[in-house]
């Protein structure tokens, strides 16, 4: 649209991509500084990821992205802006792609995992994770590895927000998948649970369990609707529709640290202060631990212990706790979700439904709402900037 050859790149970086078959990390969301200014405003200007120097063959940039995942494991990670930027940010436009062990790139990363067993193993204690700031300390990009320049450019700078909503986009509708899988994995738990506990009858049980398989199935169904009610984007590509996804992703936040209460309620608190698993395997006091550990007659007690490991896992571990904060916040936290919304939906259309109930419009026109997409957000852009050179 602008006379780049940023798509031309892009395609044949994606390629490279496939034809590697590598694994990318996407580097988003910014260290942000002072949440209440823009880029341009930061005491420091490098709060925001930014260019520094356009050459000839590429660009240097400076700055921090923060709470990414998987970065350390990834081949390469892939940079696009956090938020809309205005034409005095121009600067913090940028999109790019670069191998992780790229030089200048510093990787400060926090691991966590799953406790493993020394006598007792499990698929489900093979699980870590890793977040991780990447430090760009004036690190040069290649020309060919450069996807939006607003610094070389000033009207690349509408892009950044599109790019930054189509990020965040398609990661509110993989949660509406993956989401779903972790309730899954906390509702079989309980299930199971219950049972070992002898309590699985209880209707209040039963009640509490079906709280976390209907919020997975209305996440899930959120996001099967949004890909069937999608739009196909010049490009070829389907964007599912917006407010779908963040009604299904929003649902999902507001609904995560419940769903771990309710494992944690029907466990009861040995999920907590489960011995050691040396003093179950201990020639000394190893059958004392199994026989006091002993609750439904027809469960053996070292399944038992599985169960109450297995849960400990899920529940209170140093995982456990990044499960349940990114189950709020990844993707975006149900307040940016509640935002997306608002703006995309035509309220105005939606309030003539009542008018014409009520008696104050005699006639309206039939409302379906249409799928919406952050492209409408670009649109939106466009006209706004139209209209401000008119004036």
């Amino acid at each position: 649209a602008l006379g780049t050859d940023h798509y031309k790149r892009f395609l044949k970086y994606l390629e490279f991509f496939q034809d590697q078959d590598i694994v990318a990390s996407c580097a988003q969301t910014d260290a942000k500084g002072d949440r209440l200014k823009r880029p341009y405003q930061q005491e420091d200007p490098d709060q925001y990821l930014r260019i520094i120097e356009t050459r000839d063959d590429g660009i240097v940039v400076r700055g921090c992205k923060i709470n990414i995942t998987n970065t350390p494991y990834a081949d390469e990670f892939i940079v696009v802006p956090c938020r809309y930027m205005g034409p005095e940010d121009k600067d913090y436009a940028v999109a790019f792609a670069l191998p992780a062990d790229w030089e200048g790139v510093k990787l400060l990363t926090r691991t966590a995992n799953f406790r493993k067993g020394k006598h007792l193993d499990a698929p489900g204690m093979h699980i870590g994770d890793a977040e991780t700031f990447i430090i760009f300390d004036d690190v040069f990009v290649p020309k060919e590895r450069v996807f939006l320049n607003g610094h070389a450019d000033p009207h690349q700078t509408p892009y950044a927000g599109f790019l930054a909503l189509m990020f965040a986009h398609y990661h509110r509708h993989t949660y509406t998948g993956c989401k779903p899988g972790m309730s899954e994995v906390l509702a079989s738990s309980a299930l199971l649970v219950a049972e070992y506990n002898g309590i699985e009858k209880a209707k209040h049980v039963q009640e509490k369990i079906s709280h976390i398989i209907g919020i997975a199935e209305l996440v899930f169904a959120a996001g099967e609707s949004s890909a069937r009610h999608s739009e196909k984007s010049p490009s070829g590509t389907q964007i599912p529709d917006e407010i779908l996804t963040n009604a299904g992703r929003r649902l999902a936040g507001e609904n995560i640290y419940e769903e771990f209460k309710i494992l944690a309620d029907i466990s009861g608190g040995l999920i907590a202060t489960l011995p050691f698993e040396g003093s179950f395997f201990s020639e000394e006091v190893g059958d004392l631990a199994m026989k006091y550990l002993k609750r439904n007659p027809r469960v053996k007690p070292e399944n038992i212990y599985r169960c109450f490991k297995g849960i400990e896992n899920l529940v209170v571990s140093d995982l456990a706790g990044v499960l349940q904060v990114a189950g709020v916040h990844g993707g975006g936290s149900p307040q940016m979700e509640t935002i997306t919304m608002m703006l995309r939906y035509d309220t105005e259309k939606l309030k003539n439904i009542s008018k014409y109930l009520f008696g104050i419009k005699s006639k309206i026109h039939r409302y379906e709402r249409p799928t919406v997409t952050p492209r409408k957000q670009l649109e939106k852009f466009r006209k706004a900037m139209q209209r401000k050179k008119k004036s």
